[in-house]
């Protein structure tokens, strides 16, 4: 079943109206026709069953068949911290954190960053992290288009984070398993948890230290060193486990 996003607005009790790119995605690239199924989201956590009504030039209208589709959202929020890695290695986290149930993904500069952006470069990034977890969010059926933050210093990521219910950090000289699964055995639904992860290289020993005062839990993710594209899915993967 192919998966749509629309505004809110676009929802009345009976009837969603798609406009934009998606017309033509459905008209013309999918071939669809009217009584055909789609999944459609309002991208704040309502899931709606319908079936296409009326193609026309410039919108599809749809019938609810269904307004309280069981939705695919975590019943806790991760945000997920991630030291900016290259930007193919970013790439792939976004769309694999998305899959997995980040709620908002934030691309933090530390000190081992290698990629260093201007102005105009974080701009076109942004849009093309933007689109990527669209398209992530449409491809694995998420209620919501999860956000990719703007990019922010470490000690920013820090504040973010002050309020969260639980902060985790995976630390390859952390060896303590027994602390890592008290840790995570806090977690339960309708949390808000902040995941940090260091970027190549890792994290400095400043800023694990930083973390630990500020009161984010260190874990380990194992006797293995995982690269900074894996370890945010390793993590996820567990945590997902463990609520759903």
């Amino acid at each position: 079943m192919h998966h749509f996003f629309v505004n809110p607005k676009d929802v009345s009790e009976e009837e969603i109206v798609i406009t934009g790119s998606d017309v033509n995605h459905i008209k013309n690239v999918l071939r669809m026709k009217p009584g055909e199924e789609v999944l459609i989201s309002n991208g704040q956590g309502g899931d709606y069953l319908c079936k296409l009504k009326t193609l026309a030039d410039d919108k599809v209208i749809c019938e609810i068949t269904d307004a309280e589709f069981e939705g695919t959202e975590s019943p806790a929020k991760f945000i997920l911290f991630q030291g900016l890695p290259k930007a193919d290695k970013f790439e792939t986290v976004i769309q694999k954190a998305v899959e997995l149930g980040a709620y908002k993904i934030v691309p933090v500069e530390t000190k081992r960053s290698i990629v260093k952006l201007d102005a105009k470069k974080k701009e076109s990034k942004l849009k093309r992290w933007s689109g990527i977890a669209e398209s992530a969010a449409k491809q694995s059926r998420r209620s919501i288009v999860p956000e990719v933050g703007d990019i922010i210093k470490f000690d920013k990521a820090l504040e973010m984070a002050k309020d969260f219910d639980l902060n985790i950090i995976p630390y390859e000289n952390f060896k303590d398993m027994e602390a890592t699964r008290a840790a995570l055995a806090e977690v339960k639904p309708g949390m808000k948890i902040g995941i940090f992860i260091g970027p190549e290289g890792g994290f400095d020993e400043a800023e694990v230290d930083a973390a630990i005062e500020a009161g984010v839990k260190p874990i380990s993710l194992g006797k293995r060193i995982l690269r900074t594209e894996t370890a945010p899915l390793a993590i996820l993967s567990i945590l997902m486990f463990m609520l759903e």
